[in-house]
Formats: C-alpha cells, sequence, structure tokens
C-alpha cells in the first residue's frame, strides 16, 4: 500500500462564467521514503496538486488516501487536524515568526498539537536543531540569521513532529547555489536517515537534479514519471 495514493484527480476552479481545469486526471502513488520533484511551467498545476496533497485544497473529483485512508469524507476541522498531525511544509518565503527563537518557531507544530511537555517539546526542537547543523543557535532570532539558516530552521520545524510527508514548494528559490546545495544536502539525509517523504514542486534544476523521481506536469495531467536509481 502506498502512503499517499492519488486516484484520477480532478480540479476546476470558477473564473467569472467560464470554467478553468487545473488538474485533469492525475493518477500518482507515492511510497514511503520517496525524494519526489513535481516540476512543469508555469500554470501546469504543481501548486495545485501540492496543495490538494497538503489538505489545503479540495479536489473537484477523484480520491486522496494516506495510508488507504480516503480524506474526502472529511470535514474541514477533520482535514484541518489531519494536516496538522501528519503533514508538514516548507515554503520558499521561510515563514518564521520573528519575535519567537529559533527554539520556539521550531516548538511550534508541538506546541499546536499538545501533546508534549514543556521539557519534551525542548528535547525534540534542540534535537533536531541540531541535526539540520544550528547547534548552539537555538536562542536566536530569525532576524540574526542568514536566509540558508532561516531554510534550516524551517526544515527543523517541518520535521520536529515526524511527518507521514514534508511539502516543500520550492525550497531553495530565495537562496544562492552554495546555500541551495547545503539545504537539498540537508533534506536527503533526513530522507536517506529518518526515511522522511519529501515531495516538492520547484522550477530549480539544482533541486530537480537530485530528485529520486520527477513528475513532469503539464496543462493539468502528468506527461513524464521518471524514477532514478
Amino acid at each position: 500500500m502506498p502512503l499517499l495514493d492519488i486516484r484520477n484527480v480532478k480540479k476546476e476552479y470558477r473564473k467569472g462564467d467560464k470554467s478553468v481545469t487545473a488538474l485533469s486526471g492525475v493518477n500518482l502513488a507515492i511510497e514511503k521514503g520517496e525524494f519526489l520533484s513535481i516540476v512543469g511551467p508555469s500554470g501546469s498545476g504543481k501548486s495545485t496538486l501540492l496543495n490538494i496533497v497538503g489538505c489545503l485544497d479540495t479536489p473537484t473529483s477523484g480520491s486522496v488516501l494516506y495510508n488507504g485512508r480516503e480524506l474526502g469524507g472529511l470535514s474541514e476541522q477533520q482535514l484541518s487536524d489531519y494536516r496538522r498531525d501528519n503533514i508538514a511544509f516548507i515554503f520558499q518565503s521561510y515563514n518564521l515568526i520573528p519575535v519567537l527563537t529559533v527554539r520556539e518557531n521550531v516548538e511550534l507544530p508541538l506546541v499546536i498539537e499538545r501533546k508534549y511537555s514543556k521539557a519534551e517539546m525542548a528535547q525534540k526542537a534542540l534535537a533536531v536543531i541540531e541535526s539540520v547543523g544550528l547547534g548552539g543557535m537555538a536562542d536566536r532570532l530569525p532576524k540574526e540569521l542568514s536566509g540558508g539558516q532561516e531554510q534550516r530552521v524551517a526544515i527543523a520545524r517541518a520535521l520536529v513532529k515526524d511527518p507521514l510527508v514534508v511539502l516543500a514548494d520550492e525550497p531553495t528559490a530565495n537562496l544562492d547555489s552554495t546555500t541551495a546545495e547545503d539545504v537539498i544536502s540537508i533534506m536527503q539525509r533526513m530522507n536517506t536517515e529518518r526515511a522522511t517523504t519529501f515531495v516538492f514542486s520547484t522550477h530549480d534544476l539544482r533541486m530537480e537534479r537530485h530528485a529520486k523521481r520527477i513528475i513532469t506536469l503539464r496543462d493539468g495531467a502528468i506527461e513524464k514519471d521518471e524514477r532514478r536509481q
């Protein structure tokens, strides 16, 4: 059973009196531990597909299953709860809270879950901060960090709750080449060491080169599904 099973997913939007098709029957199975890139030109449906996979949007028709569980029948609150507990996001703009320290930003998903004591949250956060190469920076504010360090914090925040899948939307778009390679290396290491599943949309050839599988979208449909060793 795949971790994520997307079955004949279609998505249409209303634009005035017209219907615009963003996805036109996407079928895609993703196994645990994949390092997968979704690529394609602007308007191909990349962001729409990522939003549906991340439970930020719902398909017009078709099914999305995580570990065999159909999400289509869930209410908005149930979808929100499922997203909170199982899915993590990394954005190109980092989305760190400026008044919180590195540790506090990383702890935030655990605070929202309300499953851990303060000591447990601190322990988990410090461990993952160390793992992304930011040991000794837990008490710094985002304004005291470089862009690459901020993205490392975002990766740590995504990983701290051990999600089923990490969805990354253009995670290296705002980084220079050297920093981007460092960030990609961290995600690859987490993918290997933790078997964390990464699905990212990108225009960045640097990310694409490192993907183990590349899904090419065009006009809302899968044009190519390429696996690499």
